[in-house]
C-alpha cells in the first residue's frame, strides 16, 4: 500500500520535515486505525466470530473505524462507551451518531464501571450478555494492531534520523519502533498525563530505539487550548494538511517546537506519522462553539 508522503516547509532551519499522510489510507477507517484493524479482522475471521465487541469515549476515532469496518466486513459491532449520560446524546454527538449509522449497537456504562473493562468479571458478563464475540481493546491495541502498525513504515523510510507519531494506547509507537532500523529514533508524543505508558509500551516494542516527550499533552486526553487550535488552523493554511486536536494536532505542535529549540541536530531528516482521527474534529468543534473558541477550520 503506498501511501503519499510531504514535505512541511519549516523556515529558518536546516533539518527537513516530512509527514506520512496515513490518514488518507480510507476515508473512515484512516490512519492507525486500519492498520490496527487489519490483522484483528483476519484474527476475527479465523476464529469464526460474527461479532466485534469493543471498548471507547464519546469521540472515539477507534469506535467509529470499528463500525464502519465491521459493517464492510460483514461484522455486527458492539460498543461499550464510557459514560452512561451518553446514551441520550447520540444525535448530538457526531462519532457516535456514525457509529450507530453503521449498525454499533451501544452499552453506555459508568465512568467507575469503564475502569473495571479490562477485567475477567466484566467480560464474563458480556459474554453472558451478547453472547460469543471477538474482543477488540479500548484503542485497537493488542499483539494483532501491533503487527499491523509494523507495516507503516518501509524500506524506503531508512532516509529519516528521527520518527516521530502521537501515543495514546501506545501500539503505533510499538509497531514503529518494531519496523524501524537500529540507527532511528522513534520519539512519541502522549496526549494523555502521566508515565504509565512506557510499560505498556515495552509489552510490545521489540527496541528500545523510541522515547516519549510528555511536554505537549495540552494538559491530557482531550483536552486543548487556544494556542493548538491557532496551530492546527496555521498549519492547514499552509500545507493544505488537516490535523485533528487529540493526537497528531499536538504532536506536530511539539516537533516544531523542538526545531525552534535547536532539539535536532542540524540536517536531521524527520518523518511524521499523520495517524487520522479527522472525524474527531466535528465533535470537538461543537465543544469549542459551546464555550464561545475559535473552532478548527478544514476548509479553504
Amino acid at each position: 500500500m503506498e501511501v503519499p508522503t510531504q514535505e512541511i516547509k519549516i523556515i529558518n532551519s536546516t533539518v527537513k520535515v516530512f509527514i506520512r499522510r496515513e490518514d488518507l489510507i480510507h476515508p473512515f477507517v484512516s490512519g492507525n486505525k486500519f492498520r490496527k484493524l487489519k490483522y484483528n479482522l483476519l484474527q476475527a475471521t479465523k476464529e469464526n466470530q460474527k461479532t466485534l465487541l469493543t471498548f471507547g469515549g464519546a469521540y472515539s476515532n477507534h469506535i467509529a473505524a470499528t463500525a464502519f469496518a465491521g459493517k464492510e466486513n460483514g461484522f455486527q459491532t458492539i460498543g461499550i462507551i464510557r459514560g452512561d449520560e451518553l446514551a441520550s446524546k447520540i444525535e448530538e454527538n457526531p462519532t457516535l451518531k456514525f457509529a450507530q449509522e453503521c449498525g454499533m449497537k451501544f452499552e453506555f456504562v459508568s465512568r467507575d464501571e469503564y475502569r473495571l473493562k479490562d477485567s475477567a468479571d466484566f467480560i464474563a458478563k458480556l459474554k453472558e450478555k451478547y453472547g460469543s464475540f471477538y474482543l477488540i481493546p479500548e484503542g485497537g491495541t493488542n499483539v494483532f494492531a501491533v503487527a499491523g502498525c509494523e507495516e507503516i513504515l518501509t524500506n524506503e523510510d531508512a532516509i529519516y534520523d528521527y520518527i516521530c507519531c502521537a501515543v495514546g494506547t501506545g501500539g503505533t509507537i510499538a509497531g514503529i519502533s518494531n519496523s524501524a532500523s537500529v540507527k532511528q529514533k522513534v520519539l512519541g508524543f502522549p496526549s494523555l498525563k502521566g508515565d504509565f505508558l512506557q510499560k505498556d509500551i515495552c509489552n510490545f516494542a521489540k527496541q528500545t530505539n523510541f522515547s516519549l516527550i510528555s511536554d505537549y499533552h495540552f494538559g491530557g486526553y482531550g483536552k486543548v487550548n487556544e494556542e493548538l487550535i491557532a496551530f492546527i488552523n496555521l498549519f492547514y493554511k499552509e500545507n493544505k494538511i488537516p490535523l485533528d486536536p487529540i493526537y497528531t494536532g499536538k504532536m506536530v505542535f511539539g516537533v516544531i517546537d523542538l526545531i525552534k529549540k535547536n532539539y535536532f541536530p542540524e540536517n536531521s531528516k524527520i518523518l511524521l506519522i499523520h495517524t487520522g482521527g479527522i472525524q474527531g474534529v466535528a465533535g470537538m468543534n461543537i465543544k469549542l462553539k459551546n464555550k464561545k473558541l475559535q473552532t478548527i477550520q478544514l476548509d479553504d
